[in-house]
């Protein structure tokens, strides 16, 4: 019986391409460098910022990437939310889910994701968010979702997992831990959607337990 709903950030609860596009090309310029192109931005978009970084410098060894960080925590986030989209029906979703199951997000993105919850006023709808700051190491690893289940005493068979990459996808294999694919086809999924309240048809989502 499902007790436990794990959410992606982006590309799930988040439109999130253009506003990663903007910022990490942001650093770029301002070490004078060129914008990243398609393979970059589709890296950026999946993996945790540390990572991140480290792959659109990788082509330039003039940068010295200390100063790279320093700047980037010195940057206000605020501007990049305006270019975030969230899905519209993604509060109907968990306002339908939360008398039933915890919630929780597992996700790369750092230390902007304090920002990210308060902005769009989603604070209250998560019971734990791990972020790759958190998490022991970052997605695909599977320490994030053994951290949610351990707080909330459930099993694997007990949780379900929405996300829109083979990030994801490894994710999950590594806690056997099913995964909704987010408007992503070619992931190896137990199931795939195009929005939020399609999930809420899905067989698990038929017999939900009561939260304790």
């Amino acid at each position: 019986m499902l007790k436990l709903v794990v959410f992606d950030c982006d590309g799930v609860m988040f439109s999130s391409r253009e506003s990663n596009r903007i910022y990490y090309n942001h650093l770029l310029a301002a070490f004078s460098c060129p914008p990243m192109d398609a393979e970059e931005l589709e890296y950026v978009h999946i993996h945790n910022v540390n990572n991140s970084v480290l792959h659109i410098f990788r082509n330039h060894p003039q940068v010295d990437l200390d100063k790279v960080t320093t700047y980037r925590l010195g940057l206000d986030y605020s501007p990049y939310l305006r270019a975030m989209v969230m899905e519209p029906d993604l509060v109907d979703f968990l306002r339908l889910i939360k008398p039933r199951c915890h919630t929780a997000i597992s996700t790369n993105r750092a230390d902007t994701m304090d920002s990210i919850l308060d902005v769009f006023a989603l604070r209250p709808w998560f019971d734990m968010v791990v972020t790759a700051v958190t998490a022991p190491r970052p997605k695909p690893a599977p320490d994030g979702l053994w951290m949610i289940l351990e707080r909330f005493e459930v099993q694997p068979e007990e949780t379900i997992y929405i996300g829109d990459s083979v990030i994801d996808q490894e994710h999950c294999a590594g806690v056997g831990v099913d995964l909704i694919a987010f408007r992503n086809r070619a992931l190896a999924a137990r199931y795939h959607v195009d929005n939020f309240m399609s999930i809420a048809a899905l067989p698990p989502f038929q017999t939900t337990a009561t939260r304790p």
